[in-house]
């Protein structure tokens, strides 16, 4: 089992990234606030991963904070939710603002999601309200969490931060042209990190 790597970040696409590890290439998937958390690429970089075993393939995930794997932990356990819904959800949000959403019954903001109807935030609702692990507090609300994050660094070069957005949108769930939509409007001077989290905030805020 392969519970946390340690390397040079080579490559970041939203939702994939790349790290070299004593020269061996670990491909993993991220969710949207683990992939702003991410130093520039060249830089070292230290993750927690949760290892996937399919028939069809092994797969990846990355996670900034051990409290992000282990709510994406909980969330796999929950019927009808897989690692790309579980993703989406902590794209979304953090793990503070979805506990938030658990324990206050919100219902509204967790259908604001990329696939998640309303049947899907109830049953996240009843099931989720006793696994929660001990939570230390250190992540902050939501969307705050992603400026702060984005804040913090730079972004690697894009060709395309637009066209780069609107991918890693589609990647996380939302159809092509949802996705375009939530970008309408943003400043094209951004980068794609920006243009995701400004495209979120505005989703989410309905």
């Amino acid at each position: 089992m392969i519970g946390r790597l340690r390397g040079t970040l080579l490559e970041k696409q939203p939702p994939w990234l790349v790290v070299d590890v004593g020269g061996v290439g670990y491909e993993l998937e991220a969710s949207l606030t683990t992939q702003m958390a991410l130093p520039a690429v060249g830089e070292t970089v230290s993750l927690h991963t949760h290892l996937s075993i399919r028939d069809d393939a092994h797969l990846l995930y990355g996670f900034a904070r051990g409290q992000e794997r282990e709510l994406f932990r909980a969330l796999i356990k929950v019927n009808g939710v897989g690692p790309k819904l579980a993703l989406a959800i902590l794209s979304g949000m953090d793990e503070a603002a979805f506990v938030r959403c658990v324990r206050e019954d919100d219902i509204k903001s967790l259908t604001r999601l990329p696939g998640v109807g309303k049947k899907t935030a109830e049953r996240l609702i009843i099931e989720m309200r006793d696994r929660f692990p001990h939570w230390t507090g250190e992540a902050g609300g939501g969307l705050e969490a992603l400026e702060a994050a984005a804040a913090g660094q730079g972004a690697a070069p894009q060709s395309d931060p637009l066209a780069d957005a609107e991918a890693a949108l589609v990647a996380l769930g939302y159809k092509p042209a949802e996705a375009a939509k939530m970008l309408s409007g943003c400043d094209r001077g951004l980068s794609t990190e920006a243009l995701i989290k400004a495209a979120l905030t505005r989703k989410l805020a309905g």
